[in-house]
């Protein structure tokens, strides 16, 4: 995480306006050499397509200005790292800033504004005069065939929301390991107002379903990129959108229905032909509660992981922190009705003391769930990680895996990997007083649990947290089998969001960063790249060390933080560096690549533009693969592309 110069930049002001949710980006008033430093491979800066602002629109003198200092600059001046920067903010278009005061994730901190004052604070920060401001056009609409969903195709069931060892079988991808070299461009949409694309895309129907930034969800046609419907909600999507399976070759009985979550920690269930919402439920009323992991589910009922924006409230050194307890909830999907909650921790925090300034310190808190939970149904369980404790005294819930009856709720079992965790985004701030004593490593789970099967009717569980440190585990009694260290850890990685198997093969994404927890830089050389491990043993097969492609490009870093996908002998993986790579399975040789960041035309009149990638990983389906590009959060490249590759791409 780059902090350096926005630690040196850091005010003091109110507590901020804007903090960790970042929204989007798309235009920027500013010239060439700095879209370029923002993540604009070629200069261009205009990354959608809007009309450039006026050219008289002063933001020196502009009320704007002044409200941004005094409510937004600590947190967006580098004060948080996890918040956009005001370049990043520069760079978005006026319906994403507003969407976020008005209605989205950073309502809560804007309430004390007028919507004079918020529109004036949009105006300065997209250098717009909002009168006279066009937004991006919507996509391509289907007609014709390419607006009809085939009925005999249902989803796969493989990645998250389904199976997190995110293996595609050789029916499901018809696309063979002799295709990959050959995959082209097939078509590519780009997201308006978006500075990231952090949902997985899932395949069902001849279409692919995709959630957005501004929390639009979408239909495409898979072959042409036409959408067949969009609906929007109130936040940015970053699940999966989990179809509804029914048996393959039939039509199911009713119209199935999608599942997901948003930031605001709402869950929806939706018509997946018409994109109509059928019910919304918010499963914790914690006022910074947010879903980031997929939902599983499986039968009747939808387990939902609760995480939390929580972690950066704590930047106001009167906020009493922390109270939010991660969870698991299980919700019957016919009425979003509540069956069963797991918390990580599992009392409500009390006072544990007091800070520098007399705020009260509440504790056991945070462990929130970032993972999308993985089904055991051979021992009737589920498994999911959790993240670190947010304010001292770090208890054994954190940085732990959890093993939890899917019937009951109950907990089985639990093992904590890594003791004495407990922080929040304060702690890179000089004598924060809500920093707890324990100040990080903040090496949580954010990466699925997989359940590996070793032979001899024998199973395995597989856990890697940020700390790059891969653990075995007895799914029966939680007991550690073998450890290997694969990366060297840092806040955003080792493994960040996700392994993939094939067999016992695992397949390890790295992403070692240049910064601690503290915001300080780490001397020992890292080991991004991809890696494969054996799950019976925690043999390192071979690793792929990440080339360094940026050649000082701005917020560009080698390395894989985004979830690998496999199908037979191939992984797929995207990139730090905005490049999607094909390795083989039993040699990590790179197959085939591409650069994701490169400017491309769509056929609505958008420019599409890839950046890092981090979170989702490509959907390969019916000889398609399919990727979000664009990470444009805690100082990585903003990008706003969905691309589509096929061996009969252009």
């Amino acid at each position: 995480m780059r902090t350096d110069k926005g630690l040196k930049k850091r005010v003091a002001s109110r507590p901020a306006l804007l903090a960790l949710a970042g929204v989007a980006v798309v235009a920027t008033g500013r010239g060439p050499e700095e879209a370029v430093a923002a993540g604009a491979p070629n200069g261009d800066r205009n990354v959608n397509s809007f009309e450039r602002p006026d050219a008289a629109f002063d933001p020196e003198t502009h009320p704007g200005k002044a409200l941004f200092e005094e409510n937004c600059a600590m947190c967006h001046l580098g004060g948080v790292p996890k918040a956009p920067h005001r370049e990043f903010l520069e760079m978005m278009p006026p319906e994403g800033i507003l969407h976020a005061l008005n209605e989205g994730v950073m309502q809560q901190q804007a309430e004390h504004l007028g919507a004079d004052e918020r529109r004036q604070i949009t105006e300065f920060l997209t250098r717009t005069d909002l009168a006279s401001y066009k937004p991006a056009p919507g996509p391509q609409m289907c007609t014709g065939k390419a607006a009809e969903f085939d009925l005999t195709r249902p989803p796969a069931q493989v990645g998250w929301g389904y199976d997190t060892r995110r293996f595609t079988p050789a029916i499901v991808a018809k696309l063979g390991k002799e295709d990959v070299p050959r995959l082209k461009r097939k078509w590519s949409f780009a997201f308006p107002g978006a500075l990231r694309a952090r949902s997985q895309p899932v395949a069902a129907m001849g279409a692919v379903f995709v959630g957005s930034q501004d929390g639009t969800i979408y239909a495409f046609d898979l072959e042409t990129g036409c959408a067949r419907w969009t609906s929007k909600v109130t936040a940015e999507v970053r699940t999966a959108i989990v179809v509804e399976p029914w048996a393959e070759g039939q039509k199911p009985a009713r119209n199935p229905r999608l599942f997901f979550g948003d930031l605001m920690g709402r869950v929806y269930a939706m018509d997946a032909l018409t994109g109509q919402v059928l019910w919304r439920v918010r499963p914790d009323d914690h006022a910074n509660a947010t879903i980031t992991g997929t939902p599983l589910l499986h039968g009747d009922t939808l387990y939902v992981p609760v995480s939390s924006l929580e972690v950066v409230t704590a930047a106001d050194p009167n906020y009493a922190c922390c109270t939010f307890r991660g969870s698991v909830v299980a919700l019957d999907i016919e009425t979003g009705a509540e069956k069963w909650t797991h918390f990580t921790v599992p009392n409500p925090p009390t006072e544990q003391g007091k800070t520098a300034v007399g705020t009260p310190i509440l504790g056991p808190s945070g462990a929130a769930v970032w993972t999308s939970p993985t089904l055991d149904l051979k021992r009737g369980v589920l498994y999911h990680g959790s993240s670190e404790n947010y304010s001292s005294p770090a208890d054994d819930n954190s940085d732990a895996v959890f093993a939890v009856d899917l019937k009951t709720g109950k907990r089985r079992w639990h093992h904590q990997l890594l003791a004495g965790d407990a922080w929040n985004s304060t702690c890179v701030m000089k004598d924060h007083p809500n920093c707890p004593v324990e100040k990080g490593p903040d090496f949580d789970l954010s990466a699925s649990i997989l359940v590996i099967d070793i032979g001899g009717g024998k199973d395995v569980l597989i856990a890697a947290p940020k700390s790059g440190m891969m653990t075995a585990l007895d799914p029966d009694t939680g007991q550690r089998l073998w450890q290997t260290r694969v990366g060297r850890g840092s806040m955003q990685g080792g493994v960040h969001f996700g392994m993939a198997a094939e067999g016992t093969r695992i397949y390890v994404p790295i992403t070692d960063m240049t910064e601690d927890s503290l915001g300080r830089p780490i001397q020992e050389p890292g080991r991004s790249g991809l890696h494969a491990v054996d799950a019976r043993t925690g043999k390192i097969l071979w690793s792929a060390l990440s080339p360094d492609t940026c050649g000082g490009r701005k917020y560009c870093d080698p390395g894989i933080s985004a979830a690998a996908t496999a199908m037979p002998g191939v992984v797929f993986a995207g990139g730090m560096d905005g490049w999607l790579r094909a390795y083989e399975g039993e040699t990590g040789r790179v197959l085939w690549e591409v650069d994701t960041t490169r400017p491309v035309e769509t056929a609505n009149g958008m420019v599409a533009r890839g950046g890092s990638m981090s979170g989702p990983g490509p959907l390969i389906v019916d000889g398609h693969v399919v990727v979000n590009s664009g990470y444009g959060f805690s100082f990585h490249m903003p990008g706003n592309a969905l691309h589509v590759y096929s061996v009969d791409g252009k």
